[in-house]
This record gives C-alpha cells, structure tokens and sequence, in this order.
C-alpha cells in the first residue's frame, strides 16, 4: 500500500495565512484499477491564485494546484512506468489518475532544462504572460508596456516577450534586487516602488507619453495612479490583484470612470484556461523554443521539501521569491 502526504485546509483564510490555516495528513490510496496510473509528485506550484481559489474549498479539502509527477506504477497503456506528467493533483505526495487530465512532458523537451519549468515559464505562468499581452493587450512593436510584480514567475515573462516583439518596458517590484534582475533582463526602466516618493511621478518619468499597455498583477491603489497615465485606445489586461487578497478592511474605490471614457480605454480580465487546443500548443513551442535560444530568461525560487508547501506558499505571497516558487518534494 503507498501512503500520500497531503496538505489540507484546515480553516479559511483571513487576512495573512499562517501555520495555523494548514493541517498534514497521511492518507493509504487503494490499489489501482485498470486504466489508472500512481503518481509521485517531483516538483509543485505555489501561485497568487490559490489565495483566492481557496474560498471555494471547505475546511479539510486538499489544497489546489499543479504537479510534476513521475508515474511510478501503471495500469494504463498511454502512460508507461517513469512517464513524466503535468498534473493538477493538488498538494500531495502520491495521487492516483484515470490519465485523462495529465499532459505528458513534450517530446521535444531538451535533456538539460530542468522539468520544473513546466509549472513555471514553459507551463501556466509562461502562458499567462503569452496570452495576456499578446492577446487581451495585443502589444505591437513600439508601444509602451508597463508590468507591475514584474520579478515574479508571470511579469518577468511578460516583460521579456514585450522586449522580443519590440516594445519599450517599464517594470516594477519591490526590492533593489529584484529591480536589477529586471535590468539584467533587458527592462528599459525599473524602479522599487517601496522605497520611491511618488508613483505618479515615477511612471511619468519613465514614460513621459504614457502607456499603451498596462499588465496588472497588483490591483488596488497602485492600478488607479496606472489609469491616469494610460494612453488613449489604452489596453489594460488584469491577471491578478495580489495587493488585495490578504486585505481584511474594504477594498479602495475603482479608478476614475470619466478617464476609462474619454481615454477608450479598454480592461479585461482573464484566466488562462480560456486557451486551449492549438493555440495553447502553439504558445508552449514558442516559449520553449524561446527559452531554449536563450531569448527568455528564467529564475526559479526552489525549496525543498514537501513538508515546507504552506512556507513557500506564505512566502510567496509576501514577495520573498525572485521568479517562480517551486516546491522540490
């Protein structure tokens, strides 16, 4: 019989997680049945998004989230014995799955890039960043883009592909560090916007003609100041709002509709599940073709340990990573 290590929510979040929110569990798993596959997780994700998601949990549910897992017994043809998978099984060590929601790792995954890049850059934030400036922003060659949490697992991506498809960047962060990997990645203009006396003054000294696009990861006030400075026919996608998700007071007012108006400005947010099929196919070869060229950098933020998920979980909600948490098991 195997034993799987699964993180649960013990008691919904309010404000800041804390240890207390958190309960390890051992759990026996039946044996398999035809069509089935064991996995054993080797990398996980820990992402913004979990902190919002988790409202739909009830206290003793497994926490969400994608693996990388090997497949260490099978029962299914499709997914022979040391198959390497993506799969959405949660915080847990162990997991069993009738196959049809993993995704195999690409045929043509090179030998040397690490396999937890598939949760990061050539996975689900890779894909963000993709989608969200390509599509709901459509930057185009020339224009101004500003990237807000731009050291994090999606902004620095989008920061790099706006530099591919030839637009000036403006990044954002909140540490000196973090600020010179984006200089290091090829940012235009990046700034720390905890130690800068005005963010209005700021923007406009970066982009003195305002932004055509703006890529929000943070919400909240720092996206009503963005408003005032977006470009007519301005195109804002909104991915996240993490300045927000721990707030136990109400949130601050929206930005000025008057602006929205009169300057076409136009704001959508999106998921990227809404992608599927070809073009998904199609996003993942160019990220990994870009990342294997060494157009697209990455960094990763590993901790190991399973034991150490709801760490890596908190952490990354208070900015201590520099790219993508991952979570080695």
């Amino acid at each position: 019989m195997v034993h799987a290590k699964i993180w649960t929510l013990k008691k919904h979040f309010e404000g800041n997680p804390t240890d207390s929110n958190f309960e390890l569990k051992t759990v026996e798993l039946p044996p398999l049945k035809n069509g089935e596959v064991l996995l054993e997780a080797l990398f996980l994700t820990v992402d913004p998004y979990m902190r919002v998601m988790a409202k739909s949990l009830k206290e003793g549910d497994k926490l969400m989230g994608q693996q990388v897992a090997s497949v260490v017994e099978s029962k299914n043809s499709a997914f022979p014995t040391g198959t390497i998978v993506l799969a959405s099984s949660g915080w847990t060590t162990h997991s069993i799955s009738d196959g049809k929601e993993l995704e195999k790792m690409p045929a043509e995954w090179p030998d040397t890039l690490p396999l937890s890049l598939m949760l990061g850059i050539v996975g689900m934030m890779g894909l963000t960043a993709y989608f969200g400036l390509l599509d709901i922003c459509g930057a185009k060659s020339g224009e101004t883009v500003l990237v807000n949490a731009a050291a994090g697992a999606v902004g620095s991506v989008v920061g790099q592909i706006a530099k591919l498809k030839g637009c000036k960047v403006v990044g954002t962060a909140g540490s000196d560090e973090k600020v010179a990997y984006l200089k290091k990645l090829g940012f235009d203009f990046a700034f720390n916007y905890k130690t800068i006396e005005s963010l209005e003054e700021t923007l406009k000294q970066a982009s003195p003609d305002g932004y055509d696009c703006y890529f929000d990861n943070v919400g909240g006030e720092f996206s009503n100041t963005v408003i005032t400075q977006m470009k007519k026919f301005g195109r804002v996608a909104i991915c996240g709002a993490i300045s927000t998700y721990n707030r136990t007071r109400p949130l601050p007012p929206g930005p000025s509709p008057e602006i929205i108006i009169y300057q076409q400005i136009r704001m959508e947010g999106f998921i990227v599940y809404r992608w599927q099929g070809d073009v998904r196919q199609k996003a993942l070869k160019d990220l990994l073709k870009w990342v294997c060229e060494g157009k697209v950098q990455y960094t990763e933020y590993i901790i190991k340990g399973f034991d150490n998920m709801p760490a890596a979980f908190m952490g990354m909600l208070k900015g201590d990573n520099l790219g993508k948490t991952i979570v080695k098991a």
